[in-house]
């Protein structure tokens, strides 16, 4: 495997705008949502309690995923949530109907062209920060977080 760090940086996702994400991708109950370099778990926990959804999250850095088991645990949801040490280019995305992503400017790219050819028509994929610059997005949520922070959100629908 390569540098855990290779898509994007340990950063967390404030809490606040893991919801954002989640509601711009209208999660429900029947949705198994993917978070690609998922950090501590929090997407996918939040969406397996907020809305019942099953969840997946993959990490390079086992530390991380360590960590993501024991929050889902905690939490209560390490029945509906799993975590796997992993390439994100190398794992079955077929199950997906969401997948967040917050990778970096010139990682986004890259991982939305693999995403494409990998999931199935209908499948939200939502980016934090940064856009995928050959899709038009199917809505863009732009507001100032709790910290006082500007963000966006933006949101594509695979067709084919």
């Amino acid at each position: 495997m390569t540098n855990p760090s290779y898509l994007a940086p340990y950063a967390p996702t404030p809490q606040d705008v893991v919801e954002r994400m989640i509601r711009l991708a209208a999660v429900q109950a029947t949705d198994t949502v993917y978070d690609l370099g998922c950090g501590d778990g929090r997407l996918v926990i939040t969406a397996a309690l907020a809305c019942g959804a099953m969840g997946v999250g993959v990490d390079l850095d086992v530390a991380r995923v360590e960590e993501s088991r024991a929050n889902a645990f905690r939490l209560g949801v390490a029945d509906r949530v799993r975590f796997e040490h992993a390439d994100a280019f190398a794992i079955d995305l077929t199950p997906a109907t969401v997948v967040f992503l917050y990778l970096r400017h010139s990682t986004t790219p890259m991982m939305a062209a693999h995403l494409l050819r990998h999931v199935r028509p209908g499948t939200r994929i939502v980016s934090h920060t940064f856009p995928i610059p050959f899709l038009t997005p199917a809505a863009v949520d732009a507001f100032v977080d709790a910290q006082g922070t500007s963000r966006a959100i933006h949101l594509w629908v695979v067709t084919e």
